[in-house]
């Protein structure tokens, strides 16, 4: 019985040695038998006298300051032997210093689930396994027990670790070891292969993100340094004399383009010369990060004993065989009758399910639709504000709060779709659990990407693109007038958006993941100590405690994943907009992995160990990120950024034209060649602005200028495209082109040159299949010849007997 609560029973489980060793052969589990032994090539005595001056020179040397200390680590034995299926026959083979031992406790526990898994519990067709008990609500809760406490009065470094909990929050969980590798193989041995796979992938992007931070970082420095040199943040900042055309109806006033000033330097750091090389560096990193994950989980799976590992024939969901019952048909796995689904019947729920999907993405886009609403009315509103701070900035004001109430929209949609999601998938009534979580998965995905990046789509490709020109605007529903970029261009827009949207969302996610639980464990906890007292409370039994944790997500470790590949998303997609995305997700990133250790070690009751070979369909969502981040980053520099404008200035319209050239002396004149001049008097009613401009020269203005290529008021045909518009368009069509197709090609080449599987890893396998062969032989022979010693011993020797 509980101690807090007579409602209560907890059935407490134990497998004997018999259960586990009976089981663990039928699972396949593989378990120690030979150490490894290591062989060393062979080295010249002038190679063995070098090695020991370097040696002796690195004993100067600070050591590795990220190296776990491998004195506090257990010595774990399963990762320096052979491993071989379990067989009680051949039991003498195994290395088994301790029976209760032998087995750790997450293997342990498998068995026992396994078992359990298996168990009928009552009589009738469909009433075997814990799950079922478990949903009809017989059991509250199932999990296997923690190790004992995470902390200790003692030191660990002078008492050493009490428990695996203990070592793993002292040297992967505790916030002083930030900087150290993660403890993966403890990881796996208390959580299991699943999750120590994440880990372990989500160490491996870290670790991927550090050279991408520092270019990207090298990419903002570099804008930093060359500011003072730019010629067109020059130009701007001089231009006193060019005045701009009002960015909104009636209040927004004329400008001149020297206000612009500090918008025009802050562009720069973000779209300079070296954008473009960092844009095809993240797509190469993209393909690189994924091409060597895949040999860093062949090295995993071989040091983990999943190579030769297949997933067992999974269950049929509970609520797929209630619906299904009446109609069966073979196995052709197991060979027996099952509840099958018709094939019409799986097509129309998919087509409803699909067009669920279709109606929520129209859902984002009429978000998206209210978003541009609120930024068109806001920006006059703004315009005329009484603050100064705000009337002179009524721009960055309208994308500033634009942005947040987008965050706030995106939240909230999170929440509808999670439901949304979880509806559609059990009306498709997937087969197996593993297929409701890819199903789920992929829905949630689709939807969170959609909802996060369908505003930074829009301001990244429509937002200015589609004003029309002064005098004929274009108008959304034939009343507000679209919003158009600030005269240094909208990069500064997507900048912000990505920055603050970045920003929140890590911040939002780390308080959910862990404020949230501390919260609910600590009011437990406050309850526990006013009905029972510190001291009592501290008696408790681990099941006891443990029962009092949260439990794990119900989707297993789908938030963790969908987290960081919307992160990935976001760092590789738009990352020519905003260089410094690399940065800010690996600060993060430091900060999650902790962050989810400590989660996992003190907040969560244990999860139960389960085995896997990969992230599963995650890796195929990345793949496609890194595609679609190809595309996004071509359109964002040939379309959002000034770098083609530029080039084809530089080329074929500045003072260097025909020269070959593209310097900053080349650059003179470019602002003034990319504004166009308008006539104040072909202001339509409607827009037509309060001031009449006389404060800039005394006199009503009679022109202003605004960002396009267009012909002037007195020409044949006023305000037609100029033939540099055509130039302009054609060179951004061409670089889109020529961009993906090279990036896609060396994107290619990288995934074809590098092999999934190492060399070395390959030949250590192939070497160790021989091995364990030559040692399974041996061993035999031993057994063979102590029988045959025992029996001359006995004097039962039988003659013609083999030698």
């Amino acid at each position: 019985s509980s101690l807090t609560n007579s409602d209560i029973i907890f059935v407490k489980l134990h497998a004997p040695w018999e259960v586990l060793g009976k089981y663990a052969e039928l699972m396949n589990v593989r378990m120690p038998f030979r150490r490894k032994i290591y062989y060393l090539h062979r080295r010249y005595k002038f190679m063995n006298r070098i090695e020991k001056q370097i040696s002796r020179f690195r004993g100067w040397l600070p050591r590795k300051p990220m190296k776990l200390d491998k004195e506090t680590l257990p010595d774990l034995e399963e990762n320096d032997c052979y491993t071989a299926p379990f067989s009680q026959q051949r039991i003498h083979h195994f290395i088994i210093h301790n029976k209760d031992t032998f087995f750790n406790n997450a293997t342990r526990s498998r068995i026992v689930h396994h078992i359990l898994q298996r168990v009928k519990y009552e009589e009738g067709k469909n009433k075997i396994g814990l799950n079922r008990l478990l949903s009809n609500g017989s059991y509250e809760a199932a999990f296997p027990l923690h190790e004992g406490s995470y902390r200790s009065k003692n030191s660990i470094r002078t008492h050493g670790a009490e428990n695996h909990r203990h070592l793993l929050y002292e040297c992967w969980a505790s916030w002083g070891v930030w900087y150290k590798y993660q403890p993966l193989d403890l990881v796996r041995r208390y959580f299991g292969e699943k999750i120590g796979l994440y880990f372990a992938w989500l160490g491996w992007y870290t670790g991927m993100l550090f050279p991408a931070a520092f270019i990207g970082l090298f990419v903002f420095l570099y804008g930093v340094t060359t500011l003072n040199h730019c010629q067109v943040s020059k130009e701007v900042c001089q231009a006193t004399d060019i005045i701009m055309c009002p960015i909104c109806d009636k209040y927004c006033p004329f400008m001149r383009l020297s206000d612009s000033c500090v918008y025009a330097k802050v562009t720069h750091l973000f779209d300079n010369g070296a954008t473009v090389f960092f844009a095809v560096f993240m797509a190469v990193w993209a393909t690189v990060f994924l091409e060597f994950w895949k040999r860093r989980r062949a090295v995993i799976a071989y040091d983990w004993d999943l190579i030769d590992w297949e997933e067992e024939e999974e269950e049929i969901r509970p609520q797929f065989e209630a619906k299904y019952s009446k109609k069966e048909r073979m196995n052709p796995i197991s060979g027996k009758p099952e509840p099958y689904q018709a094939f019409a019947d799986k097509c129309s729920r998919l087509i409803v399910s699909a067009s669920g999907i279709f109606f929520m993405i129209c859902v984002v886009i009429a978000a998206v639709f209210g978003i541009v609403i609120y930024r068109v009315v806001t920006v006059s509103t703004f315009a005329a504000f009484k603050w100064a701070l705000i009337r002179n900035n009524s721009q960055v004001a309208t994308t500033g709060t634009a942005v947040c109430i987008n965050f706030c929209i995106i939240m909230l949609l999170n929440v509808l779709y999670e439901k949304v999601a979880l509806f559609l998938t059990n009306l498709e009534q997937p087969r197996t659990e593993s297929e409701w979580e890819n199903s789920f998965t992929l829905k949630m995905f689709l939807f969170q990407f959609v909802n996060l990046n369908s505003s930074t789509f829009y301001i990244a490709f429509f937002l200015g693109r589609f004003t029309g020109h002064p005098g004929a605007y274009l108008r959304l529903i034939n009343r507000w007038r679209l919003e158009e970029c600030h005269p240094s261009g909208c990069l500064i827009d997507l900048c912000m958006q990505m920055g603050i949207i970045m920003v929140l969302k890590q911040t939002w996610n780390n308080f959910m993941e862990l404020g949230y639980p501390l919260i609910q464990n600590w009011w437990t906890r406050r309850k526990l100590r006013q009905e029972y007292g510190t001291q009592r409370k501290t008696s408790f039994p681990q099941w006891e405690k443990d029962y009092n944790l949260q439990p794990m997500n119900a989707y297993g470790l789908f938030d963790e994943y969908l987290e960081m590949i919307l992160q990935f998303g976001f760092t590789t997609i738009f990352v020519a907009a905003f260089p410094l995305a690399p940065l800010l997700a690996l600060l993060n990133n430091i900060i999650e992995i902790r962050l989810d250790a400590y989660k996992f070690v003190t907040q969560w009751r244990r999860p139960l160990a389960s085995r896997a070979k990969d992230i599963g369909i995650w890796y195929g969502i990345l793949e496609g990120i890194g595609i679609l981040s190809v595309i996004t980053n071509a359109f964002v520099i040939a379309v959002t950024s000034d770098f083609i404008p530029r080039l084809v200035y530089a080329y074929k319209y500045g003072p260097c034209a025909g020269q070959g050239e593209a310097g900053q002396k080349c650059m003179v004149g470019y602002v003034n060649a990319s504004l166009s001049v308008f006539l104040v008097s072909d202001f339509e009613n409607r827009s037509e602005p309060t001031s009449n401009g006389s404060e800039f020269s005394g006199s009503p203005l009679k022109y202003c200028r605004y960002r396009d290529y267009r012909d002037p008021p007195h020409s044949p045909v006023p305000y037609g495209y100029t033939l540099q518009f055509w130039h302009v368009l054609a060179a951004r069509l061409a670089f889109i082109i020529v961009f993906e197709h090279l990036v896609f090609c060396i994107k290619h080449l990288i995934s074809y040159l590098i092999p999934d599987l190492p060399k070395d890893l390959r030949d250590r396998m192939r070497r160790e299949k021989y091995l364990i062969q030559e040692m399974m032989y041996e061993a035999e022979l031993e057994r063979l010849q102590k029988e045959r010693k025992e029996r001359k011993k006995n004097g039962k020797s039988y003659h013609n007997e083999w030698p």
